[in-house]
């Protein structure tokens, strides 16, 4: 069992600790994956309905929380088994360098009060979210990233709560997105496109122990260093994501905010039209235009009773 971390020590918040491949394809260089649309998607019913709202938005029966058939190629439980151990490999790496944080620090109790507020809506959209062994911890590391990897497992990195200075809104806002992700199965997803397309079935069936094979699933390598999702998997995650944290009591508005300081902080990001990723501009257009649909959403949404500030300067 991996030792917890000893809470007389000090939390280092400068390490370097490596990304786990289920979690985001590692050097990318971006400022929380640059890639990513928070707002950027159809709010639609979809997502609405899934969670158990009616109304006119619900009527329209998008498909949000529906998964695409190449999630049959790779087993669920498999792929959360991977990313189950990869999360532990990085927590440990994390403490031998004194870089995870106790449960008693303040961002950890943030974190972890949010995620309280965000998970009990995640069964609407995937009823496996109910038996998943949720976690929730704080890495001590510079990077501005974030991520929710298959079967519950989340991870901030110091460096986007203290750099960016983020409100308990903006950090629902990422969150969100961030659960979406795994709700909607897109890495299970990418996985299962990467071994059809490629004609790797039995790569992967080595890769994830099944057959008899007994590989590790940590030694995923290449296919998984490619691992990324689409423009259509972030739409459907920010779709989600922005209902699930206004459903929880948080400002669907602070995803505004929340790109205004990502793009402060990612200057020279290339222009739109040489990426698939939009722009922060663009994110923050969308955003503000789905802002109608989310209020009412926000409105009826029960309050946090406790509120929490970014890292101490």
């Amino acid at each position: 069992m991996m030792p917890l971390p000893d809470p007389t020590a000090a939390f280092v918040t400068d390490a370097q600790v490596r990304l786990p491949t289920l979690a985001h394809a590692q050097n990318c260089g971006c400022a929380l994956h640059a890639r990513r649309r928070l707002g950027g998607a159809l709010l639609g019913s979809g997502a609405l309905a899934a969670l158990g709202w009616a109304g006119p938005a619900a009527a329209q029966a998008d498909a949000e929380c529906q998964r695409s058939s190449f999630t049959k190629v790779v087993s669920a439980e498999q792929i959360e088994q991977a990313a189950s151990q990869q999360y532990r490999q990085m927590l440990q790496q994390a403490a031998d360098k004194r870089a995870l944080a106790p449960a008693n620090h303040p961002q950890v109790q943030r974190l972890r009060y949010i995620a309280k507020r965000i998970i009990p809506f995640t069964t609407g959209c995937n009823p496996r979210s109910k038996d998943w062994r949720w976690d929730v911890n704080l890495i001590g590391d510079q990077q501005l990233n974030a991520f929710c990897m298959p079967g519950g497992k989340i991870a901030f990195y110091f460096g986007i709560l203290a750099k960016l200075k983020l409100d308990d809104d903006e950090v629902a806002s990422i969150m969100g997105h961030e659960v979406a992700h795994a709700l909607l199965e897109h890495a299970r997803e990418r996985m299962g496109k990467t071994m059809a397309t490629r004609g790797v079935i039995e790569l992967g069936a080595a890769l994830f122990g099944l057959g008899g094979a007994g590989a590790t699933l940590a030694n995923m390598g290449g296919e998984l260093l490619a691992l990324r999702f689409s423009r259509s998997d972030e739409s459907e995650a920010d779709a989600l994501g922005l209902v699930l944290s206004a459903k929880a009591g948080y400002r669907p508005d602070a995803g505004v905010s929340l790109w205004q300081k990502m793009m402060s902080a990612n200057q020279g990001a290339p222009p739109q039209w040489l990426s698939t990723h939009p722009s922060g501009d663009s994110r923050i257009k969308d955003i503000e235009a789905r802002l109608p649909r989310l209020e009412p959403v926000f409105a009826d949404a029960a309050k946090p009773d406790r509120r929490f500030g970014p890292p101490a300067a």
